[in-house]
């Protein structure tokens, strides 16, 4: 009875044994071929992804025009020229000096008040010398970053050729209300056509030291139409500030002074910003650095983005 007993229990391990390695042998096949398709699907949309944004950056082209000085050169805009400018179709660095930089001269003095004069010539200089190099044209400050694949798809549903300027939206001062000049704001060809036509032919002046304002008095002089920037959920994309002014949900409250001006009624907390957000401003190196890091690096492994655009 006790030689059954072992006979019986020797072969009962053989039997799990077996069965065992014949599913382990499953699973790890299984895993294999999961892991496989998932590293190919990642490897092809990868490739997918890449070659929609440089697509999209030759049918919808930017110049982007940063307006900096000499002191800032080596605190701000090179921190521009490392991260987002990269993403530009064209890149210039506007100044009172030309430089090695290389900035672009312009004939103004540097400071507060000159900060219109430099938009002016700024866009003009523009004009005259890269009209026909792009289809839009975004004025940025050395302490804004900018996601340029999201601005293009933005703008990717709008006409070039059309009257248009885009950015965050504020009302006072100008009755169609002006695009905030530290969000950055972004005109169509035919809006800048316009814009230098009106200083050409006196119907804008240099009426402010105040640049958003000016240049949106100028806009509405020009019957430059103010687009709405926001994505298909009302969420903004262009914002004046860092992200952690928004992003943080408040309790109910007076609006703070930094939402006083805005166009749309602001919202605080996640819901603030588009996952399509094109812009931040006040945003110093460190900020700068971090924000392109977890633009165009950072992924949360085996997550599938929630949102198709398209």
């Amino acid at each position: 009875m006790r030689i059954y007993k072992n006979t019986i229990s020797f072969l009962s391990g053989i039997a799990v044994s077996i069965f065992l390695s014949i599913t382990y042998s499953h699973i790890s096949r299984t895993l294999t071929s999961s892991t496989q398709a998932r590293d190919t699907y990642t490897v092809r949309h990868e490739a997918e992804n890449r070659r929609a944004t440089l697509d999209l950056s030759q049918k919808v082209r930017v110049l982007c025009w940063v307006m900096t000085q000499p002191q800032h050169l080596e605190s701000r805009t090179q921190h521009v020229r490392a991260t987002w400018g990269k993403h530009c179709n064209i890149i210039l660095y506007m100044s009172s000096k030309e430089s090695d930089f290389p900035t672009v001269g312009l004939n103004v003095s540097e400071g507060r008040s000159q900060l219109y004069w430099k938009t002016i010539r700024a866009f003009q200089h523009i004009h005259t010398h890269h009209l026909d190099d792009a289809d839009w044209f975004l004025k940025a400050d050395d302490d804004t970053f900018v996601v340029l694949e999201n601005l293009r798809y933005s703008l990717s549903k709008n006409n070039t050729e059309e009257p248009l300027y885009f950015g965050r939206r504020f009302v006072p001062f100008v009755a169609q209300g002006y695009m905030s000049g530290g969000a950055g704001y972004v005109l169509s060809k035919e809006a800048l056509r316009r814009f230098v036509k009106g200083f050409a032919d006196g119907l804008c002046t240099h009426n402010t030291e105040v640049e958003d304002i000016g240049l949106g008095k100028c806009m509405e002089a020009m019957k430059v139409k103010m687009g709405d920037s926001r994505d298909e959920l009302g969420r903004q994309t262009f914002h004046p500030y860092p992200p952690d002014y928004y992003l943080l949900k408040q309790p109910p409250r007076p609006r703070p002074w930094y939402l006083q001006y805005e166009h749309y009624d602001p919202v605080e907390g996640p819901g603030c910003c588009s996952d399509l957000a094109i812009s931040f401003h006040y945003m110093d190196a460190v900020k700068m650095h971090t924000l392109e890091y977890y633009t165009y690096h950072l992924r949360a492994y085996g997550y599938k983005y929630r949102f198709n655009p398209d």
